[in-house]
Order: structure tokens, then C-alpha cells, then sequence
């Protein structure tokens, strides 16, 4: 059970976004050896196995050494180069999202971010070990459990870096926020109520205009666009189960109506909630 509200919000947004993560690549180089690495639109990773490297790219002032069992995110899959000499593995993929690779956690993280081995935590140290043990036996599974393996990664590197960083932006700067924290675990923990700015505001025990223009600055779109995007990512999950009719998610995310939900869902995701099944289906089949 999550006691902090502040993880309470984290769970329920990786919960919404629904992380997959896949390993792309099981690398091996030998000799002096570089890769250069486009800009891709994905959060992608790299997790050295043995041997060492520099990265050097976007949001690195300079060039960093990677060691065995480091690994370097780029959120918003930003260029970069490796550089070796030597032989070195690695492991290489990408973390994806049901709501596409934009989503307010990404954005709250810097262009890249690197977990030592010597800094992180034991779990940590754990998972990248047996990810890099799992992929070299490439037995019959192994792929999925690597896959499997590599969510857990993601989480708690994102975790590793709340620890260890207090200067904080978007998301994550407001969910440290006390006030603001609040607003978030009321949209997050009940988004088919009636929430105004007024309402939110008086969660936050903040005047309306005071609490406007802070969640504003520090998140980058008002609290109702917002609340808006976090009902169409709690709609993916749950036009998921096929039970429930599209006006019944309509109606458990606070609209009145079918037509206005259809609208806010094409709004934000560009498509119809009828697009989204019949992908996911086709998807499953």
C-alpha cells in the first residue's frame, strides 16, 4: 500500500500512460568503436553490460563515462553518440507508452538521465544485472522476461532520480508542491468528479487566481487542460476492457455526454475511441 500521495500519483499515471518496455538490442563491440544515434520520437535507454564507453549528446555538457551496470535515458530520445574502445556490451531499447511518447512524466525528466551503478540502489542493481545475465542466455523467454525486466528499470530510475534531485520540473515539481500535490491526488484520485479551478483551488487551500497561475508555470497548461488530458489517458485503460460501452467511460470520467467525451478523446489523441479499440484489438488478434 503506497503511503506517500505523492507516489500515489506517480502509480496512477504510470498506471494510465501503461509502460512497455522492450530491448531493441544486444550489443557487442570490440576494437575503437563509435555509434552515432539519431533523434527518434521514444524515451530510450542504454545499459552497459561490460567493458566502457563515453555518451555525449543533448543535455550533456560534456562527454560522460559509462562503466558496467550505468545506464543513460533519453526521455524524448534525443541525439547522442557512444563512443568505445574496447570490447563492451550492452543493452539498448526503448520505454513506450499506450498514450504515445509525450506524456507529462517524460516531459518532467531531463533530456538524459544516468544511473550509476555505484550510486543506485540494490533493487536497482539487481534488475540491470539480471537483465544483462537473462539476455546472454538467450534461452527460450528470455526476450520477455529482459522486456519485463526492463519496466521495473524504468520506474526505479525515475525514482532513483527523485531522490537524488530537488530541483524539480513540471509533474514532478508540482506533485512536491504541497498545495499543488493536492490538486493532483483529487484529479488523479477521483477524475470524474465536477472539478472547476475554483474547486481545485480550494483543495489546494489557494486563492483561484494564486492557484491558476502557479499549477500554470509549473505544469505548462492550465489545471483544466489538465484534468482534461488525464481523463483521455484514464480512458485508453479503460476502454481496454470490453465491457464497458463507451458512454459508460464517458460517464465515469465526468461527461454527460457521449458526443462531448468523443470530442475531448479525438481532441487529445487525434483519433475516436472507436480507432483505439479496433488498434488495440488488431493488436491482440
Amino acid at each position: 500500500m503506497l503511503k506517500n500521495p505523492e507516489d500515489r500519483v506517480l502509480d496512477s499515471a504510470l498506471a494510465a500512460y501503461q509502460l512497455h518496455a522492450r530491448v531493441t538490442d544486444n550489443a557487442s563491440y570490440c576494437g575503437r568503436w563509435h555509434e552515432a544515434e539519431p533523434s527518434v520520437e521514444a524515451c530510450i535507454f542504454h545499459l552497459i553490460g561490460s567493458g566502457h564507453c563515453a555518451v555525449s549528446g543533448a543535455g550533456l555538457p560534456q562527454a560522460e563515462t559509462l562503466a558496467p551496470g550505468d545506464l543513460v535515458i533519453f526521455p524524448r530520445g534525443h541525439a547522442h553518440r557512444l563512443d568505445g574502445d574496447g570490447f563492451t556490451t550492452m543493452l539498448c531499447g526503448q520505454f513506450d507508452f499506450v498514450c504515445g511518447h509525450r506524456n507529462p512524466l517524460l516531459d518532467a525528466l531531463p533530456d538524459c538521465l544516468i544511473v550509476r551503478e555505484t550510486e543506485a540502489g540494490s533493487a536497482l542493481r539487481r534488475v540491470a544485472q539480471l537483465m544483462c545475465e537473462e539476455a546472454s542466455l538467450e534461452s527460450f523467454g528470455s526476450g520477455a522476461v529482459v522486456d519485463k525486466l526492463a519496466d521495473s528499470l524504468f520506474v526505479m530510475s525515475v525514482r532513483h532520480y527523485l531522490a537524488r534531485t530537488p530541483q524539480r520540473r513540471g509533474l514532478l515539481a508540482a506533485l512536491a508542491d504541497p498545495q499543488l500535490g493536492r490538486a493532483l491526488q483529487a484529479m488523479h484520485g477521483e477524475p470524474g468528479r465536477d472539478w472547476s479551478v475554483a474547486s481545485l483551488a480550494e483543495v489546494s487551500a489557494m486563492s483561484r487566481s494564486r492557484f491558476a497561475e502557479e499549477f500554470s508555470r509549473l505544469m505548462g497548461q492550465s489545471p483544466i487542460q489538465y484534468l482534461t488530458q488525464w481523463r483521455m489517458m484514464s480512458a485508453l485503460r479503460l476502454l481496454q476492457e470490453p465491457r464497458l460501452s463507451v458512454l459508460a467511460v464517458a460517464s465515469r470520467l465526468g461527461y454527460q455526454t457521449e458526443a462531448a467525451f468523443r470530442r475531448s478523446f479525438k481532441r487529445v489523441h487525434g483519433h475516436g475511441p472507436g480507432h483505439f479499440r479496433r488498434a488495440r484489438q488488431a493488436t491482440e488478434m
